[in-house]
């Protein structure tokens, strides 16, 4: 009954669920400090989205993996998926990528994560092996979009990740 005393439903629960988990991923993704190399910064904000992941899995799950979203839940989390559009669009303005879509990129970018983090929190994918998928396909993908394989290199030996966090 507290279920719905606080929420009205348990889709509203769910709703609300979803809202934290948002508002995490947003936190860590405005850890990235904009620097003058966006490429940079689009590596810095994947590995992020990344360790919201490892640190929040069952957020994680409850915010892409368990039930469908509607109109409502969509508006929930955008502005987090605007956050990776805008970056991509400054990699656009400084002619990095010869592809000139910045929300076209983004949808590719976020599935390319999304895919190796549900790989992730579901089991089937390591954390070490996680975040190498994660920088290959990054690097790949900046290729693709029209990026030089130097440039990529230097931009993503220049994201300075960090240690990887240590889990149970």
């Amino acid at each position: 009954m507290s279920v719905y005393t606080h929420f009205g439903s348990m889709e509203e629960l769910r709703r609300e669920v979803r809202r934290e988990g948002f508002a995490r991923l947003a936190d860590h993704l405005s850890r990235v400090e904009q620097t003058d190399d966006p490429l940079v910064d689009v590596a810095r904000q994947g590995w992020e989205y990344c360790m919201n992941a490892v640190e929040n899995p069952n957020l994680y799950r409850a915010m892409f993996m368990e039930t469908a979203i509607d109109e409502a839940d969509a508006e929930v989390g955008f502005y987090t998926f605007q956050m990776l559009i805008d970056v991509l669009q400054r990699c656009i303005d400084a002619e990095l990528f010869t592809e000139t879509d910045a929300e076209w990129l983004a949808m590719q970018v976020w599935t390319s994560i999304h895919g190796s983090v549900a790989l992730y929190v579901t089991g089937f994918l390591d954390l070490d092996t996680l975040l190498r998928v994660t920088l290959v396909a990054a690097r790949t993908q900046f290729v693709s979009f029209g990026a030089s394989p130097e440039r990529v290199d230097r931009s993503l030996a220049a994201a300075n990740f960090g240690p990887v966090p240590q889990t149970a």
